[in-house]
């Protein structure tokens, strides 16, 4: 991501590699033991002591499918649960730095799983802004192919086969620009439909993610009467999320005026 601010990946990479400098020998560099990129930053020198989540050390167990319940793991003892509103193996990635964090500063793990289970999540992730028995609408922060896809994943595994269309503007200049249209189009493949908005001020040309799962669409009138005919016309459950880290002209509130009776 912030490609208007670093000329590419390795130029990010060394601005962390300074970040690890400053960090004092009694800090602790909490990081997963999977992502390369980390692995490869790691290796150019950390003087900080390191714990790597989702090995031994610390780690978590499913205990949903949409990731909403797990158990944690120190060195292969369960020493606390988390059941919280929120979905996605990201999230449970969070969970397990926060638990990571909050013991090396002094909280037990059981205590830290019973805060996050009290947690309720933030404005603009996965927040419902409507819901009845057709429908479910979703404001989601989304703004980078990674977090699309793995939003996306966590709702599915909460819903199953309901319908699911996500609504995308890239609002974001690293979007905005192009720098992720190679991975954007499969980051949306978890929802059966997505709806692509190409504002005139994106710079790429955003027809190559058209198929007949991917719409794109140019105005925000036409983009609500999109929306509102899938509901309409919808007996079925149908869960809309609208991903952006934009204003995108307001739609949220325009789509649910649309679903009042005239």
């Amino acid at each position: 991501d912030h490609a208007d601010i670093f000329k590419d990946l390795d130029e990010i990479k060394n601005q962390f590699h300074l970040l690890l400098r400053s960090v004092p020998s009694q800090g602790l560099i909490i990081h997963p033991n999977d992502d390369a990129n980390l692995n490869a930053l790691l290796e150019q020198g950390c003087w900080t002591p390191r714990l790597t989540t989702g090995t031994e050390s610390i780690s978590a167990q499913h205990l949903a499918a949409d990731c909403s319940n797990f158990s944690i793991q120190l060195k292969g003892e369960t020493v606390g649960e988390i059941r919280w509103p929120l979905t996605g193996e990201h999230n449970v990635r969070n969970a397990l730095s926060a638990v990571a964090a909050a013991r090396h500063a002094g909280v037990s793990p059981d205590i830290a799983c019973e805060a996050l289970s009290a947690f309720t999540g933030v404005k603009r992730r996965m927040e419902v802004l409507y819901d009845d028995s057709i429908l479910t609408l979703y404001d989601d922060f989304a703004h980078h192919p990674t977090a699309i896809k793995t939003t996306l994943e966590g709702l599915r595994a909460q819903v199953g086969n309901e319908k699911i269309i996500a609504v995308v503007e890239p609002a974001s200049h690293t979007m905005r620009r192009g720098t992720h249209a190679e991975t954007l189009g499969t980051s949306s493949q978890t929802a059966d439909e997505t709806i692509w908005f190409q504002h005139d001020n994106i710079a790429w040309d955003m027809s190559v993610l058209a198929n007949e799962r991917n719409k794109i669409v140019k105005d925000h009138k036409t983009l609500i009467e999109t929306v509102l005919k899938r509901i309409r016309y919808r007996k079925e459950k149908i869960h809309i999320v609208i991903m952006s880290n934009g204003a995108f002209g307001g739609i949220h509130s325009k789509i649910i005026e649309g679903l009042q009776p005239d």
